[in-house]
């Protein structure tokens, strides 16, 4: 997939620091578009960024700013072109690979608990579904689902952000109509992947492939007896009091209010894509959060919250990444340098309709920008990147 593709791995960060973050968050409005702590004002780079990012086409941007002073969140453009609202405060979006760090941590937590080996084969917990094409789930192990180092191929054709599934079709192909109406389950997805031969050997490096994260909520499913979705909510979402992300039910094709419009670019016009059925997505990309929630995800998943100590520092260990030469990708965690200097860990998000962009800087300082449209070249993508990278450093 290309960087502007969805369920993609954006240009991420984050790297945690400071305790006592879970419980901030009083927020004073500021005037429309606009909200912050006395303690925190807007910074105009800020302000700027956001106004970059709607200078080169897209509707609206938001950033939320999560510190041990407060919360704050920074607006631009707007969230409905039809009735010209801003994205509101507290905003339900679509949080694509993001979803990822949520399953992360799941498996590891499993991990800890003796219940799943990092280096075991995917074979001892999927029997006989990683097969076909010359893919093998003896020879790949539960590290390499996590790390992207498994050489399994993509179910997603280049990441499209659309879909059909004709017969005869391997990837699923652009047809943007279906994907508003059509269902998927996990186990079709990871046929579809089957029916292609790997990328490359197991192990021999990093290719960003959403197969392996739905194959990783299997996996949850069948250590658990129990949906992945349950086991998220059960494990992070309830005891982080993330009263704002969910899975969506299957069948849920919208978004819990308030909440701006999402828009795609389907051949040169701009088209609402906020109604659909995220089920392609699954595990690997289907969640929905607040950018004040994805915040403090991140904030307790590096402070320690979720994991123990050894199974944090797995997550954390990073090897070569194919998206970003620059970056480094662990067990479902990106970490990059900034601009400034400042180290940042965390993951993002690209699906039909929304990018998010979210991480946490070594000083506590938790950053989340959405985009209520899904770039569609790497020159808009870049400037969005441009813009996370000044608000970080700006924060």
């Amino acid at each position: 997939m290309q960087l502007n593709t969805i369920l993609s791995s954006k240009p991420l960060r984050a790297f945690a620091a400071g305790t006592g973050l879970l419980a901030l968050l009083a927020v004073t409005a500021c005037g429309p578009g606009q909200s912050a702590t006395a303690a925190q004002p807007d910074r105009p780079e800020i302000r700027q960024a956001l106004e970059s990012i709607v200078q080169a086409g897209f509707p609206g941007a938001q950033a939320v700013i999560t510190t041990a002073d407060g919360e704050r969140t920074v607006t631009a453009g707007v969230g409905d072109i039809d009735t010209g609202a801003p994205i509101p405060d507290r905003a339900y979006v679509r949080i694509g690979s993001n979803t990822k760090s949520f399953v992360a941590s799941v498996v590891l937590q499993l991990v800890a608990e003796g219940k799943v080996e990092l280096d075991a084969p995917v074979e001892r917990y999927l029997p006989g579904v990683v097969q076909g094409s010359g893919n093998d789930g003896h020879r790949i192990t539960v590290r390499q689902l996590l790390q992207h180092t498994s050489g399994l191929p993509d179910y997603l054709a280049g990441g499209d952000p659309s879909l059909r599934a004709e017969a005869g079709t391997q990837q699923i192909e652009p047809n943007p109509e279906v994907i508003r109406l059509r269902h998927y389950s996990p186990t079709e997805l990871v046929r579809i992947a089957m029916t292609m031969p790997p990328r490359h050997e197991p192990g021999a490096r990093s290719v960003y492939t959403n197969t392996n994260y739905i194959l990783l909520g299997m996996l949850i499913e069948q250590v658990t007896a129990r949906p992945a979705a349950t086991e998220i909510a059960t494990r992070i979402i309830e005891p982080l009091g993330l009263r704002d992300t969910y899975f969506p039910a299957s069948g849920d094709i919208g978004l819990r209010t308030p909440h701006p419009r999402g828009y795609q670019d389907i051949d040169g016009a701009r088209v609402d894509f906020t109604e659909f059925d995220p089920s392609w997505g699954d595990t690997a990309g289907a969640m929905i959060a607040t950018g004040s929630d994805l915040n403090r995800f991140f904030i307790a998943l590096l402070d320690g919250e979720l994991l123990p100590p050894a199974q944090l520092e797995q997550m954390r260990r990073t090897v070569p990444f194919d998206r970003m030469p620059s970056a480094g990708y662990g067990l479902g965690l990106v970490e990059q340098t900034t601009s400034c200097g400042k180290k940042a860990v965390a993951h993002g998000g690209s699906i039909p309709g929304f990018d998010t962009r979210t991480g946490v800087t070594a000083d506590g300082v938790a950053i989340t920008i959405t985009v209520n449209e899904l770039p569609n070249n790497e020159a808009k993508a870049a400037v969005v990147e441009k813009a996370f990278d000044t608000v970080v450093c700006a924060s």
